[in-house]
């Protein structure tokens, strides 16, 4: 097994009775890496974390930190630390003790712990708080109290599951934005879970989304966000308009769909052996979606659609709309550009086909 990964998992396993909520799961997080197991309640992400945190043990598979397996490995004995949802701070204690109460469990000399508690409430942006008791803290103060008493230990990886579910909308965002911060200062590894799409792309280098226990697709932010690699992935990262039809042609790695109205659109094909005849899905973004009030450029494809709603959305209009009986939604600019929209007006939308993805039919 290779080491320059500090987490390695090869084909894991683990069943509940005829249950795999983790099926077959492999990956690689290399050193200093922010990487997200993104997915829905219920697809396996926090059996998957607590496999690595050493709570539970694979059916089948390995897991190797830093090149030694640790399938037998007691949580205790492993070079991890876990930041939970719940913090679970002691109240009793002062936020230098909280921070340093791991160390003392692991017999750092007093003058030792003094010196890493101080070190990393300065990381932490914090050096004033050392006295305080938890409960005079924002909640803000409080995550990055909870995630100092992890990273003074200095582990390898740091597993989080959904360390920022509990907190309100504002303060959210902007831990956001400390947490990438932080793992980037420390450099140490972090495996975060999370359902909310908004995190794991705003945070990570890597992004594993997953579905019924398996991964759909592992790649940056950006890669999950232009190039879904399945439907699911296509309908879970982003908002995304989801067309159904019969391929019609393919060439040049484009498909020509035929929709229920007879109207063909085209989109890059996503699906291996896709063909004419099939059943397909082509997926575009609200945000790739142009309104034209004459015939769509040479190469581009277009429907005819009738409005139903136009709201308010900041920089742009969000506008729902319908083609035969498909809906569709569009984000238009704020900036006088847009033609006048009302309810059960029509609206030409238009597409550059590279923007689009062309599926294979899901299965129902």
């Amino acid at each position: 097994m290779a080491t320059e990964s500090d987490l390695s998992c090869s084909g894991l396993v683990r069943r509940f009775g005829n249950n795999a909520a983790v099926d077959h799961v492999s990956l690689d997080v290399p050193a200093g890496t922010f990487f997200s197991i993104l997915g829905p309640s219920g697809c396996g992400k926090t059996t998957l974390l607590r496999l690595l945190a050493g709570f539970d043990k694979p059916d089948e598979g390995d897991i190797f930190i830093r090149g030694q397996r640790m399938n037998e490995v007691p949580p205790n004995k492993r070079p991890v630390n876990m930041v939970f949802q719940h913090l679970a701070l002691f109240p009793t204690m002062t936020v230098g003790d909280n921070i340093g109460y791991g160390l003392k469990r692991k017999k750092v000399p007093a003058a030792e712990r003094r010196k890493r508690i101080a070190q990393v409430l300065e990381q932490v942006g914090l050096p004033e708080l050392e006295n305080r008791n938890p409960q005079e803290l924002s909640g803000g103060q409080r995550q990055r109290v909870a995630l100092a008493r992890c990273l003074v230990l200095e582990p390898t990886l740091l597993l989080l599951d959904e360390p920022l579910g509990a907190l309100d909308l504002k303060l959210r965002e902007q831990m956001k934005i400390e947490l990438k911060h932080l793992q980037k200062q420390f450099g140490t590894t972090f495996v975060y879970i999370t359902h909310d799409q908004s995190e794991a792309m705003v945070m990570s280098d890597q992004v594993a989304v997953m579905k019924n226990g398996r991964f759909e697709q592992v790649a940056p932010p950006e890669e999950l966000y232009r190039q879904p690699a399945t439907p699911f992935v296509a309908g879970f990262v982003g908002d995304n308009n989801r067309l159904e039809g019969t391929v019609v042609s393919v060439a040049d790695d484009v498909a020509n769909v035929r929709l229920s109205d007879g109207a063909v659109v085209s989109g890059r094909v996503a699906s291996a052996g896709l063909a004419p005849g099939a059943q397909a899905e082509l997926y575009i973004r609200p945000e790739s979606l142009s309104f034209s009030q004459k015939a769509a450029g040479e190469g581009s494809s277009s429907l005819q659609t009738r409005i139903r709603t136009t709201l308010f959305d900041g920089a742009n209009s969000r506008v729902e709309a319908e083609s035969n009986g498909q809906a569709l939604f569009a984000r238009l600019p704020q900036d006088g550009t847009a033609p006048a929209l009302t309810p059960d007006g029509h609206l030409e939308l238009s597409w550059d086909p590279d923007l689009a993805r062309v599926f294979g039919a899901s299965p129902q």
